[in-house]
């Protein structure tokens, strides 16, 4: 690769599904590439972590909101004062003033397609201008599944051979079995004695999370009255609509919101889970099918946009609008041994075919391209 310094956009390190897809970015590309000089953006409180990634790693701290104004006038004046010559941002903002080439990510259209769960008019404005003119402007465009691919090439007006699909993966510990003390410990703190369904994401109302618990409610009327369903992802306050869907059916002693938890006790909890269920109604990839496939859980989850893409065969897939299907698939997965073995063998292959190393040897090539000016 001639000479060439990337710069990467590391503000959203923590994120829920982008913060994954940098930290293993970053992760790989440190394993990958000893020579090449990389510049990473980060909030002050991540540089003494990002320091670790290698001598070729230059860590610079960037205060500027995501989505902000700040962010479209200091991120370019940071690349320039830096000298980046190639700059990689892992969402959909590229600021205008950005001068040097360019890779963005653009994980899914979501703003778009659910714009109500933008603050106002101008929020929905600055994502709709923002996807347009990354997608526009960018060098090339990476996505993360050929429905991703379909959604972007249906809002904006850009040539689908620049468009590159490179799949997420999963994080090593997923696929590791976790120590046996770990495991206990786990299931004695937060009491998980009975067999349990699982669902782990955000929990936005596209995440369709009240059909869930209706489906949950007809599984236990069926004769397993004995389940629990065990809900983990962050601003569960947000949302009284789904207190509101427990008390309604009267589950509040069956149904328990867990908020965020770290990955290795999420690890545990896939394990222990009887069937992981995701029945969103839309993704640009959907992470935790996989991430549940490679942890050897059952998965039940959606016909819909891009997770019939990541599962394959390898899950039961169900209609997501229709409460009484999604029960029916949780129920023949519990109900049904010969059927959990294959799944759970079917899903352990699936998620094998998907692998971060593989995936930023892609990228990385792409950085090659972009820089020699293909």
């Amino acid at each position: 690769m001639p000479s060439v310094r990337i710069g990467i956009d590391a503000r959203k390190l923590h994120d829920f599904s982008i913060g994954t897809y940098i930290r293993n970015l970053l992760r790989q590309l440190a394993r990958l590439d000893r020579q090449t000089e990389f510049v990473v953006l980060c909030r002050p409180e991540d540089r003494e972590t990002l320091s670790s990634l290698g001598e070729n790693f230059r860590v610079v701290t960037e205060t500027s909101g995501n989505y902000s104004v700040a962010e479209q006038l200091k991120i370019p004046i940071a690349l320039r004062r830096e000298g980046v010559t190639l700059f990689h941002a892992p969402h959909y903002v590229l600021p205008p003033l950005v001068h040097c080439r360019s890779v963005v990510t653009i994980h899914d259209c979501i703003h778009l397609m659910f714009p109500q769960y933008l603050p106002n008019r101008v929020a929905l404005a600055y994502a709709r201008t923002s996807i347009r003119l990354a997608a526009r402007r960018a060098t090339r465009v990476l996505t993360v599944s050929e429905s991703s691919k379909r959604d972007i090439l249906r809002f904006v007006d850009t040539e689908p051979d620049k468009i590159d699909v490179i799949y997420n993966a999963f994080d090593d510990r997923f696929g590791v079995e976790p120590r046996e003390e770990d495991v206990v410990r786990v299931r004695e703190r937060y009491q998980l004695g009975d067999e349990f369904v699982l669902y782990a994401g955000n929990v936005k109302p596209h995440k369709n999370l009240e059909r869930l618990i209706q489906a949950f409610n007809a599984v236990r009327k069926r004769g397993l009255d004995h389940l629990k369903l065990v809900l983990i992802g962050d601003e569960i306050s947000k949302y009284a609509a789904l207190r509101r869907a427990v008390h309604h059916h009267q589950l509040h002693k069956y149904v328990r919101f867990l908020g965020y938890l770290p990955e290795e006790t999420l690890a545990v909890m896939y394990r222990l889970a009887a069937v992981f269920v995701f029945p969103s109604l839309y993704e640009g990839f959907g992470l935790p099918p996989l991430e549940a496939m490679a942890s050897g859980t059952p998965v039940v989850t959606s016909n819909l946009s891009s997770l019939p893409e990541v599962v394959g065969d390898a899950a039961m897939l169900v209609d997501p609008y229709d409460p009484q299907a999604i029960a029916d698939g949780m129920q023949r997965v519990l109900t049904d041994e010969r059927l959990r073995r294959e799944l759970r063998t079917k899903g352990l292959a699936r998620a094998r075919q998907f692998s971060w190393e593989t995936s930023v040897r892609r990228v990385r090539e792409i950085y090659g391209e972009v820089n020699n000016g293909n």
